[in-house]
């Protein structure tokens, strides 16, 4: 733990976030973020080491990205808007989030949003605002519109006589 009141070292903090960025992915504005921190809120000085850690490819926002949108996808359950937000939020250029956003499985992001559906309808049984919980719930996990609402349909054909 680095004490506030000692400047840091810049060398020793770039250390530092090599050892981190070896463990997993960061984008490049977590470790702008985590080094301007360490340096006592020094941005220039921070800068100069998010910029080397990019450029000795510690730091890779198109490797993040991918890496989050795989992980989002397939163990979250989030759906391509979610993430799309979520990568912005995190300061991801748009060009990389459409790459990323590629690397997606569809096929089992379509079976992943069908699962999840079908267990909220199990949840809902009998609610008269069925449908439009359900398509609540399918829009806060970040899937599109068009997607929730063929789904939700889909299954509302299979229960209903």
């Amino acid at each position: 733990m680095m004490r506030k009141d000692v400047p840091a070292d810049p060398e020793k903090v770039a250390d530092r976030l090599r050892a981190l960025c070896s463990r997993r992915e960061y984008c490049r504005a977590d470790m702008l973020r985590k080094a301007t921190d360490a340096l006592g809120g020094d941005s220039v000085a921070g800068a100069c080491i998010a910029d080397m850690l990019v450029s000795e490819k510690y730091v890779d926002d198109l490797r993040y990205a991918s890496a989050f949108a795989r992980d989002k996808s397939s163990i979250s359950g989030w759906g391509a808007v979610k993430i799309r937000h979520a990568l912005a939020a995190k300061g991801v250029g748009q060009d990389v989030i459409c790459a990323a956003l590629e690397e997606i499985d569809t096929v089992r992001a379509d079976m992943r949003l069908e699962k999840l559906m079908e267990n909220k309808l199990r949840s809902l049984a009998g609610d008269p605002q069925c449908r439009l919980k359900m398509l609540r719930f399918g829009l806060g996990r970040g899937y599109g519109y068009g997607e929730v609402s063929r789904v939700i349909d889909v299954l509302l054909k299979r229960v209903s006589p």
